[in-house]
């Protein structure tokens, strides 16, 4: 059970309705660096031997392949694997939300994980975050773009040890884009929780509008270095600072 200055937090959000906390990941829980710098480039640098090892006949590799061409009609169902693997390339450069992508990463970064290549970053005050708010029955969990293998690896997998005991649930974009409104009422709808208990923590101002047309509450989260802008909802730079907020007028309405 939490105590003293916790406790009163975790006794604030209550009175602000919060029931759940949904979280982004970049920028939020983990550096973008991290993301970037180490997650992209090593799944890139691994996608052509990776096609290569599974070529043509792998379940999963056909599984990628025809989200591929269901999000490119271009791209013809005999194409040779460079082709393929340079769509994907393309996606990763370009930074775009390809589902196709997103399967082969997982894929990919899961087996720089079982390996011990990769370990991956989560901001100091996330941990104790995440306990704090389990132990004082508020549930916690993930909205990434990123799939949800790829959620369930970096935080199964983080630099502070396993943390996916504190995460009660993942969604990614199988429940629609990130700037979606129809996103955040189908998360609401998946938790069985009015939308207004629900507090959604993002670095990115649109998504955090989406999700208070819906009426969730919403936190702006600007990591060091960055600049807390002039906003019209509660912004952090840490979660330490989530339960000290007050979340009344975080709401849509």
């Amino acid at each position: 059970m939490t105590s003293g200055p916790a406790a009163a937090g975790i006794e604030r959000l209550r009175r602000a309705g919060i029931e759940a906390v949904l979280l982004d990941i970049e920028g939020t829980t983990t550096p973008i660096a991290f993301v970037h710098e180490v997650l992209f480039p090593y799944s890139r640098a691994r996608l052509a031997a990776w096609f290569e090892a599974r070529w043509p006949a792998d379940p999963q590799l056909r599984e990628i392949v025809g989200a591929l061409q269901r999000e490119d009609n271009d791209l013809q169902a005999d194409a040779p694997i460079d082709v393929v693997v340079a769509r994907l390339i393309d996606a990763i450069d370009r930074d775009r939300k390809s589902p196709a992508l997103k399967m082969v990463q997982g894929l990919i970064w899961e087996e720089g994980y079982r390996s011990g290549e990769l370990r991956s970053l989560v901001y100091d005050d996330v941990p104790p975050a995440l306990r704090r708010w389990a132990s004082g029955g508020i549930a916690a969990g993930i909205y990434s773009s990123g799939s949800v293998l790829a959620q369930k690896l970096l935080f199964a997998n983080s630099n502070a040890g396993d943390l996916t005991p504190w995460l009660r649930w993942h969604f990614d974009t199988a429940v629609g884009a990130k700037i979606e409104a129809g996103s955040y009422r189908r998360i609401a709808d998946a938790l069985r929780l009015d939308p207004a208990a629900v507090l959604f923590v993002s670095d990115v101002t649109r998504e955090l509008e989406a999700a208070r047309d819906v009426g969730m509450k919403t936190v702006l989260c600007v990591r060091p270095p960055g600049v807390p802008p002039a906003s019209t909802v509660p912004v952090v730079q840490t979660f330490d600072e989530i339960d000290r907020l007050s979340l009344a007028t975080s709401s849509a309405g």
